[in-house]
């Protein structure tokens, strides 16, 4: 607040254009928005009319009591312990033909191995972690792989063995 200033002057930056945003830019500050109305006081100042009381027994109204005292409350505060479900590994675990994969890695056509593998690596995993889906997903990836490792090691060896032998 600068009391130096007139409060219903708009700063010296203000313009009526939109910000870029699309949106309209705020108003300026101003002081006293209402000089005709006075600051505001602690409290409401009584109405005329009104009395403090809530008894008006024309309206049904009950007396509202003052001081009225509310029930003491405990002291402690209890708080329930955190318990933490954890899955334990599956009691029948899915294959994960990872003998196959390690098979197919080395003797077949290595990069498709090598991705057998690791779906292999991902259905123990799961077992271990106790999540069926994912390890049944898994499983059926690295066993697809690895026939198609076996399939493209058998294709290629047929081919090595006609370009060598004719």
């Amino acid at each position: 607040m600068n009391p130096s200033k007139e409060s219903s002057t708009p700063l010296q930056d203000w313009t009526e254009e939109k910000s870029p945003m699309g949106h309209p830019a705020p108003p300026p500050y101003q002081d006293a928005p209402y000089p005709e109305m006075p600051p505001p006081g602690p409290g409401y100042p009584p109405q005329q009319g009104f009395s403090p009381q809530y008894d008006d027994p024309a309206h049904g109204h009950q007396p509202y009591p003052m001081a009225q005292q509310y029930p003491a409350q405990p002291d402690t505060v209890t708080v329930q312990p955190t318990v933490f479900v954890s899955a334990g590994p599956l009691t029948n675990p899915v294959n994960d033909y990872l003998g196959y994969s390690i098979f197919t890695l080395l003797c077949c056509f290595w990069p498709v191995g090598a991705v057998a593998l690791s779906y292999s690596i991902s259905t123990r995993k799961a077992n271990q972690a106790g999540d069926q889906v994912m390890a049944e997903r898994t499983s059926r990836m690295a066993r697809t792989l690895n026939h198609v490792a076996v399939g493209l090691g058998i294709v290629f060896l047929i081919i090595w063995c006609c370009i060598k032998f004719l």
